[in-house]
């Protein structure tokens, strides 16, 4: 299993952003994830300076994988995007694609939708950690399926 460093994360972000700025031609996966930066054009100043990005890892305290974490460190919340969006591409764990169209219909955007998507795999990620056991794909599913049948 590939398993990159939190410092080829940001170097691959960085990376796509400045392809993606410079105009070259990107692979199918840099692709998916200019276009998940290109909907947080609050992240692009992080993004514009690799440089910076690794030398802010010193700085960043761990904490658990939720939402709101995601929405303060731009490379842990584009990675959310890019997970849902692979989870998704081939719906493992088995029923995420289903419950995530089912929450983007009701939300009426699939940007919004991932946001609220985030705080059920955050969840479940910080829930796995915390027992020392894997995680359960049926509670992340369930979570999904209750946030867009909840008016």
């Amino acid at each position: 299993m590939f398993q990159p460093s939190q410092a080829d994360v940001r170097r691959f972000f960085c990376g796509v952003y400045a392809k993606a700025r410079a105009g070259q031609a990107m692979e199918a996966i840099e692709v998916l994830v200019s276009q998940w930066i290109d909907e947080h054009p609050e992240y692009h100043a992080a993004l514009s300076d690799v440089d910076a990005a690794l030398a802010a890892m010193a700085l960043t305290e761990s904490s658990p994988s939720t939402g709101s974490a995601a929405a303060e460190n731009p490379f842990l919340h584009l990675s959310m995007h890019l997970s849902i969006s692979e989870q998704c591409s081939i719906d493992q764990p088995r029923g995420i694609r289903q419950a995530v169209e089912l929450l983007t219909a009701r939300r009426d955007s699939l940007h919004d939708a991932h946001h609220e998507v985030m705080e059920c795999l955050g969840r479940m990620v910080w829930e796995s950690q915390r027992a020392g056991r894997a995680p359960d794909g049926q509670a992340y599913i369930a979570c999904v399926q209750q946030r867009a049948t909840r008016d």
